[in-house]
């Protein structure tokens, strides 16, 4: 048992070093990984068998049995360890079934938290990351039901649609997975921070690129095929004209994933996407159970978490109350460190006992 073990932490390891050869991309890996199974069998490979892999030519190969770690991939491997990452390969039995099989299936992700067997039930649920209050809601009650009804929510820990999604499932008391565009050491955006943690503790975090890759712009709209992969059915809340949703819709009906979407105002330019997605053939969301109705699933659900609230936040209470109360002035009201305030508000988000609206204003939840 401890052979396997030692062995499997050696191999993720390796991962990271065969990541940094230069000119080492996903389908040479990916042709690397279906030739010799594990990364310590393509380090101990001759020249000629490496060569007989697709794509790999005399100067990739020399480059993968001269490589020697740097101090920078050393640091990498030691701050992935301090994250708990684990690296999945395609030919993995733990990674997940519903990406299996799919066409532009990454070779490897990278893991925080666990993606568990009954994470093949999931939903993803994306939008615009400037959400209106009605889509804000529409996101985080359907993360909330879903979860609350034993649905994984799939998401992109963007700002707004996504974030309300994962707080959603959050306070569902539910399973919801994040899948990121940057390396899954890299918060983005950063004020999302100890959401993603809650995820980890909740959930799963992974992402298809190393340690250290920035959210560059054109890492999204690859990442979105493996949201949408990673469910049975895409939900588009509200998305723009050209907004990165109708990227994952695109994903999802080449995946043969059910697209739902949910029906915005006339002219609203945060209708536009979703509307139009309606007229083209996505079904009409409703509510909650209609998805859940799709899925054969009862709406009778999970119990929700008991909410037990500590001392500290409870003068938060006395100030949000139905009214949107702004975020200066409750920090003036109770004369406390921006910091440590924002940090209780988040408490009370995850807990669902409040919610942000656009602006930094606060409301009461439900």
């Amino acid at each position: 048992m401890l052979n396997a073990f030692l062995l499997e932490l050696m191999n993720n390891e390796l991962f990271f070093d065969l990541y940094a050869i230069e000119r080492m991309t996903e389908f040479r890996l990916k042709g690397l990984l279906e030739r010799f199974r594990l990364p310590e069998a393509i380090f101990g490979a001759e020249q000629k068998d490496l060569m007989a892999v697709p794509g790999v030519d005399e100067d990739l190969a020399k480059a993968i049995l001269s490589y020697q770690r740097s101090k920078e991939i050393a640091q990498r491997i030691k701050q992935a360890k301090n994250l708990g990452v684990r690296v999945i390969s395609y030919l993995d039995e733990k990674f997940p079934v519903n990406l299996k099989g799919v066409a532009h299936m990454p070779p490897v992700l990278f893991i925080r938290g666990e993606i568990k067997e009954n994470d093949r039930q999931a939903v993803a649920v994306v939008g615009t990351r400037r959400p209106s209050h009605y889509g804000s809601q529409v996101a985080e009650n359907l993360g909330l039901e879903l979860a609350a009804a034993g649905i994984t929510v799939i998401s992109g820990l963007a700002r707004g649609i996504d974030t309300y999604a994962h707080k959603g499932a959050l306070n569902g008391n539910g399973r919801t997975i994040a899948v990121l565009g940057c390396g899954i050491d890299v918060c983005y955006p950063p004020e999302n921070r100890q959401l993603c943690e809650a995820i980890v503790r909740q959930g799963a975090v992974a992402s298809e690129y190393p340690l250290g890759m920035e959210p560059l712009a054109m890492n999204f709209p690859k990442r979105n095929r493996i949201i949408s992969a990673l469910s049975i059915a895409v939900v588009a809340v509200e998305a723009g004209e050209r907004s990165g949703v109708l990227n994952t819709c695109v994903w999802a009906k080449e995946q043969g994933r059910m697209i739902f979407a949910a029906p915005g105002r006339i002219g609203d330019e945060r209708s536009i996407g979703t509307n139009r997605l309606i007229r083209d053939g996505a079904k009409i969301l409703t509510a909650t159970s209609d998805i859940l109705s799709w899925l054969g699933v009862k709406v009778a659900g999970m119990p929700l978490k008991e909410v037990v609230l500590a001392e500290e936040e409870k003068p938060l209470l006395e100030l949000i109350k139905n009214d949107p109360v702004h975020i200066d002035e409750i920090c003036e009201a109770l004369g406390i460190p921006m910091a440590e305030l924002l940090n209780l508000l988040f408490q009370l988000e995850v807990k669902g006992i409040i919610k942000q609206i656009p602006g930094k204003f606060f409301v009461r939840a439900g």
